[in-house]
């Protein structure tokens, strides 16, 4: 059975041609799957036989809405979707008064192993597909009335990790027949897989690259961020530098603000040091609690973030949303599957 959401309208205009039908059929059914259809049979300016073709030999992927917290504080929507196959990801919807951005997913579980992130516990389970990158955008967009105009890939997983996927989804969600979401509104967040920035740089995508740092030393950034030990800071920075000169894109870096572990006026001082000459911002995180880890939110955001600031760095400090319900990535996932564990004793 095809997938057939996760396809290009070049490869659904071929898909169709080779099925002997009309290549127009393929812009047809495309803006068919991106008004949210869930079956063929919705598509009603295609015959009847068409449509019993597309039953037999395709699938539209759909996810269910397996829990949903509302906050009550700033109306963000946090969204446990339960996929076909059983497994969950997460998505948050964010309101903002530029217009309203969505947090979405690139993998079920995560492999990159980092300290201070819920998503990352059970472990990868598994690489999700184009399609169920598209439906977290396009059902959350359904179901809450708010129209998208922005996306954040800072869920479940690293995408970079899933980068042939991850770039076909850019292709989808980008296309004026589909959301006709433009690259510039669109921040891709990694850990820092070096050999996939590099690639990632040479496709000359104008979106914003945000690179998760948390630490501007190895001893420190090596305990919280195991992928670390197989890079190194110097490494990773002079990847941002050729990413930067490559692009002439500006990157973000994010640094979740950790008590006694990444805050003291020495790392300030390092981190600033090592952005110097490169134009960028800082994005400090107030850190989420997770409650299998030990670690704690730092009290020292404004102070780290004066230093840097006396450095001449750009700095920003993250707006808190949906603290009520959540909306920390992996937070939901990780609460439904220990409730799942708990029914099955």
């Amino acid at each position: 059975m095809t997938d057939i959401k996760s396809m290009t309208l070049e490869e659904l205009t071929a898909w169709f041609r080779d099925q002997g039908e009309p290549a127009f059929r393929a812009k047809q059914v495309f803006r068919w799957l991106y008004r949210g259809a869930t079956s063929f049979d919705e598509m009603s300016d295609l015959s009847k036989t068409l449509r019993q073709k597309l039953e037999e030999t395709c699938f539209i992927t759909a996810p269910q809405v397996a829990r949903k917290q509302v906050s009550a504080q700033d109306g963000t929507i946090k969204y446990l979707w339960e996929l076909a196959d059983g497994n969950c990801i997460e998505t948050v919807l964010m309101r903002y008064k530029h217009g309203n951005t969505v947090c979405i997913s690139s993998q079920v579980g995560c492999r990159m192993g980092c300290a201070f992130c819920a998503s990352t516990i059970a472990g990868k389970v598994r690489n999700l597909t184009p399609a169920e990158m598209i439906d977290q955008v396009l059902f959350t967009q359904l179901d809450s009335g708010a129209p998208i105009s922005n996306i954040v890939l800072m869920g479940i997983g690293e995408p970079l990790d899933n980068f042939d996927t991850v770039m076909k989804f850019l292709t989808l969600v980008n296309h004026p027949e589909g959301m006709n979401i433009g690259m510039r509104h669109i921040s891709l967040s990694t850990c820092g897989l070096v050999e996939q920035i590099d690639k990632l740089a040479q496709r000359g995508l104008q979106l914003t690259l945000s690179v998760s740092l948390h630490a501007p030393d190895d001893e420190t950034r090596s305990k919280i961020m195991p992928v670390n030990r197989s890079v190194g800071v110097e490494k990773l920075m002079e990847t941002c530098r050729r990413y930067f000169q490559t692009t002439g894109r500006r990157i973000s870096y994010e640094y979740a603000m950790i008590d006694e572990v990444n805050d003291a006026d020495w790392q300030a001082d390092l981190l600033a040091s090592l952005l110097k000459g490169t134009p960028g911002h800082v994005n400090l995180i107030p850190l989420n609690e997770v409650e299998e880890s030990p670690l704690k939110p730092s009290r020292r955001v404004a102070a780290f973030q004066k230093r840097l600031e006396g450095h001449g760095v750009t700095v920003t400090v993250r707006r808190k949303l949906g603290g009520d319900i959540d909306a920390s990535c992996g937070q939901l996932r990780r609460k439904a599957m220990k409730a799942a564990q708990g029914e099955g004793r």
